[in-house]
This record gives C-alpha cells, sequence and structure tokens, in this order.
C-alpha cells in the first residue's frame, strides 16, 4: 500500500518536520539516506528512506517518502516495506502505521 497527499510547506519544511518526529519521538527510528534533485524555479524532490524497529512484528521497516513541488504544489507519497518474516508479509499492520506516521505527522499542513 502507498500514501499520497498535499501539504502547504515548502519540500525541504516538510522534509524536516518529519525527520525530526521520526528520528526525536521514536526509540528506534532514524533516516538511513535522502537524495535531492534540484529543477529550474525552486523545484526540488527529495527522497527519503527511514528505518524503524517494530515491536509487534518483531521486525525492522524501511518508509520511503518522496516529496516534491514538481507541479506547484508539495505532493508527499510514502511507501513502507520490509514487514514479515521469510515468505510471509506479515505485519500486524506494522507496515501501514509505519506510512500513515508521515500523514500525522503533517496532518496540520495537509491540503
Amino acid at each position: 500500500m502507498a500514501l499520497d497527499f498535499q501539504v502547504n510547506l515548502l519540500p525541504e519544511e516538510a522534509e524536516k518536520i518529519i525527520t525530526h518526529e521520526i528520528e526525536e519521538k521514536s526509540i528506534t527510528g532514524m533516516l538511513i539516506d535522502k537524495y535531492v534533485v534540484n529543477g529550474d524555479n525552486g523545484k526540488v524532490c527529495m527522497v527519503s528512506v527511514y528505518e524503524k524497529h517494530y515491536m509487534r512484528a518483531d521486525t525492522r521497516l524501511t518508509l520511503t517518502v518522496v516529496i516534491d513541488n514538481m507541479e506547484g504544489v508539495t505532493r508527499v507519497h510514502c511507501i513502507a516495506g520490509g514487514g514479515g518474516e521469510a515468505f510471509f508479509r506479515f505485519d500486524f499492520g506494522a507496515s501501514e502505521s509505519f506510512e500513515y506516521s508521515v500523514e500525522k505527522i503533517l496532518s496540520q499542513y495537509k491540503i
């Protein structure tokens, strides 16, 4: 599952808020890497990958967040992965929870 929404922030502001909340408000959450592509006229696309351990699934999940303003408005796209064991992808809803944490973090800025 993936999550898409728009916010009334610059991409850099949105990314900074997300990173702060995941790293500072979580014991196991961390930013693994960030890649930024700068376009013309202040356009930017940011790809950030986060990792977090979820106790209920006893697994580490990754969350990829793409934030861009290529079409004028800032869009946020989130996709989590890595849950489950072996061939089973059942993670007790942990990946969906990780995705929706970004929407919750940016809820006051959502358009």
